[in-house]
């Protein structure tokens, strides 16, 4: 039970049943045949390597891509001497930088196509930074890390806010270079709005839309899209379903995630002090046309009327073919309230138990009561990191 157990190579026999001992080398089985692929002074295959050994297609593949990663090498740091020499001009300037967080399943597909085809604003879709700095430094770091100094998101939160701003904006110019000084960057980045409040303490100028929608409902449709033969099932190729399997577990996850990405979210709104604004699906839904134009007056952007009465159209849920429409497809049914017909009664309780804070400051029906975001998340904490912590 201490820290110097006992330093003994080999102990693993002594300490794990046969059944642990196979389970370890059926999953690290290459790893120790790399580092360990003898067991004694006989020269004795060891049972991993007897029953695990890579075989010749795979030992190709691996020598492939050691052979790629090193012609990798070599163009990267080409493209790495160009920037340090100063090689590229463009970019986005950091106040047209457009964030849009909140969750997925929250209708943020829906209003990205609509942005995208709108003059003078290009999308980054899903950059996944807020997931990058955001898991370490809310679920994979404690209190005692956030305050050392050895800790890369710990002490001096100045500095390295200042070096994820300039990550940030060195990323959105190679990837955009072309991008013209009086353009706007919409970067769509649901799953990665864990992070919303570092993003937006290193890019305070930007402007920011948060986009919600009933808990209940994208856990909801989050539970159609990971079933067996779903849109989402089939593009990640899962292998199990843990919504058909254990579909108890699948809600009280979702919901704790809803809870964390959309509830930081809302932080960094609060305390954000450039353009903002904050668009509930429903209404999004209810009247489209008049929303979109108060998004951009909110942020601060003209944009052609024109041009945004087509895009609403285009991309209307009557325009969608009905053929993809449905269960099991992206496009399930786009019906606020659904999650009465989707989820049981024990389901929906877990929901609201988990998200309360949101349900009441999004206004959303619910009559039970509710402790403050902060200690919401507080209390959510230990439960997220036994899954997503160290």
């Amino acid at each position: 039970g201490k820290f110097h157990r006992k330093a003994t190579p080999g102990g693993w026999r002594d300490d794990l049943t046969p059944e642990q001992a196979e389970i370890v080398e059926r999953i690290t089985a290459p790893l120790l045949e790399e580092f360990y692929p003898t067991r004694g002074g006989e020269g004795e295959p060891s049972l991993p390597v007897r029953e695990y050994a890579l075989s010749k297609v795979t030992r190709g593949l691996r020598t492939f891509l050691n052979l790629k990663v090193g012609l990798t090498r070599d163009v990267e740091l080409a493209e790495l001497r160009e920037i340090k020499n100063g090689a590229g001009t463009g970019g986005p300037r950091p106040e047209n930088i457009v964030w849009i967080f909140g969750d997925g399943r929250t209708g943020s597909t829906w209003l990205m196509r609509m942005v995208e085809e709108l003059e003078g604003q290009t999308l980054w879709r899903e950059p996944m930074v807020g997931l990058l700095f955001g898991y370490l430094y809310y679920l994979w770091a404690d209190e005692k890390r956030h305050k050392t100094k050895h800790f890369i998101l710990g002490r001096y939160r100045a500095s390295w806010l200042g070096s994820m701003r300039g990550f940030i904006l060195q990323e959105a110019m190679t990837r955009f270079p072309d991008l013209k000084e009086d353009e706007y960057l919409v970067v769509k980045e649901p799953n990665g709005s864990i992070g919303a409040p570092l993003l937006m303490g290193a890019l305070p100028e930007s402007r920011m839309t948060l986009l919600v929608r009933d808990p209940r409902d994208v856990v909801a449709s989050s539970m159609d899209a990971h079933r067996k033969g779903s849109w989402h099932y089939e593009r990640r190729n899962l292998q199990e379903s843990l919504a058909e399997e254990r579909p108890k577990d699948f809600v009280e996850r979702r919901a704790h995630k809803y809870l964390w990405y959309v509830g930081n979210s809302k932080l960094a709104y609060d305390t954000h002090q450039g353009p903002k604004v904050m668009v509930r699906y429903e209404d999004l839904r209810a009247d489209t046309l008049g929303t979109m134009r108060r998004i951009y007056s909110s942020l601060g952007i003209e944009v052609d009327e024109a041009e945004l009465s087509g895009a609403v159209e285009k991309h209307s849920w009557e325009n969608v073919p009905e053929e993809e429409k449905g269960e099991g497809k992206f496009h399930r049914k786009a019906t606020p309230g659904g999650w009465r017909e989707d989820l049981t009664p024990e389901q929906a309780e877990i929901v609201e138990r988990i998200t309360a804070p949101l349900l009441k400051e999004f206004s959303y029906p619910y009559e039970g009561d509710s402790e403050s975001l902060s200690e919401r998340l507080a209390s959510s904490w230990r439960w997220m990191r036994m899954l997503y912590g160290p």
